[in-house]
C-alpha cells in the first residue's frame, strides 16, 4: 500500500492535503519544521538529509507518494530562504528518495504556483535548475521578493517537465499543481500585509471564477493526480486557480 509523504503539511493545503488522503483510507506522514509526524528543517542542505532518512525510515512499507507543499510566500522578506525552501526543499528530497520512489513506482506531486509564469531574473532560474543554491541565493538578495517567489516556482515547474522522462522511464510519475490565490493562514499575512495586502485585495477580485481558492480545491485535484485514475498523467501542471491563468494568459498552454 504504501505511505503518503506531505512536506508543509501542518498548515494551508498541504494540511488538506494530508486530511484528504487520509480520509481515503491512505497512511500519511506529514513533515514540516513543527506540529508534523515529522519534524525536519528544508531550508538547509542538512536538515533536507535529516528529512530523507526519517523519511526512509519511518517508511518501511514503502512511499506511495511524495507531495512537495513546504512553501514560503513572496511576503517573506528573507529572499535566501524562499529560494532554499520552494525549490531546494522539493527538488533535493525528490532526488534524495528517487532510488525508493521508483522501488515502488510513486508518484511526485511538486506543488507549484499560477505565479510561475510571472516575469523573473533567468539567471536566478538557472542557477536553481543547475542546482547552484549558493548562486541562486546570492542573486535572490538583489531581486524582488515577489520575483523571488515566482521564479522559485518556475524553476520547479521546469525542473519537473525536464526529469518527467528519466523519472517515467523508473515507474516515478512527476507532475505539479499550480494554486492561484487561495486561503491559507499563509495568505492571510499577505492579506493583511501593509505593503501587499489592497493589491492582494483586487487580485481576489479578479478571479473568473467569483471567489479565491480553498485548501480543500487543491487537496481534491492533488486526490486525483496521485490516484491510479492519473495513471497515464505524467509532466502535467495543472492550475488550479479559478481561470486566473487562463485570463491572463490565453494565447499560451
Amino acid at each position: 500500500m504504501g505511505t503518503y509523504i506531505v512536506t508543509g503539511g501542518a498548515s494551508g493545503i498541504g494540511l488538506a492535503i494530508g486530511q484528504q488522503l487520509r480520509g481515503e483510507g491512505q497512511q500519511v506522514l506529514t513533515l514540516d519544521i513543527r506540529e508534523a509526524d515529522i519534524i525536519a528543517d528544508l531550508s538547509t542542505a542538512s536538515g533536507r538529509a535529516v528529512a530523507a532518512s526519517e523519511i526512509r525510515s519511518r517508511c518501511a512499507d514503502g512511499i506511495a507518494g511524495l507531495v512537495t507543499c513546504a512553501g514560503l510566500g513572496a511576503h517573506i522578506q528573507d529572499r535566501k530562504a524562499i529560494t532554499a525552501v520552494n525549490y531546494f526543499g522539493s527538488v533535493d528530497l525528490s532526488e534524495a528518495l528517487r532510488d525508493t520512489l521508483a522501488q515502488h513506482r510513486a508518484t511526485v506531486l511538486l506543488i507549484s504556483s499560477n505565479s510561475a509564469p510571472m516575469p523573473t531574473d533567468p539567471a536566478y532560474v538557472e542557477a536553481l535548475l543547475s542546482g547552484d543554491e549558493d548562486s541562486a541565493s546570492a542573486l535572490a538578495e538583489d531581486m524582488e521578493s515577489h520575483q523571488v517567489y515566482c521564479g522559485s516556482k518556475q524553476a520547479v515547474t521546469l525542473w519537473m517537465r525536464r526529469n518527467t522522462p528519466s523519472y517515467a522511464a523508473q515507474g516515478i510519475r512527476l507532475n505539479a499543481i499550480g494554486p492561484g490565490y487561495t486561503r491559507t493562514p499563509l495568505s492571510a499575512a499577505v492579506e493583511n500585509d501593509s505593503q501587499y495586502g489592497e493589491a492582494i485585495k483586487h487580485f481576489i477580485e479578479s478571479i473568473p471564477i467569483g471567489r479565491p481558492g480553498l485548501p480543500q480545491d487543491i487537496a481534491e485535484a492533488a486526490s486525483f493526480l496521485l490516484s491510479e485514475k492519473a495513471a497515464f498523467i505524467c509532466g502535467a501542471m495543472l492550475f488550479v486557480d479559478g481561470g486566473h491563468d487562463a485570463m491572463l494568459r490565453p494565447d499560451k498552454f
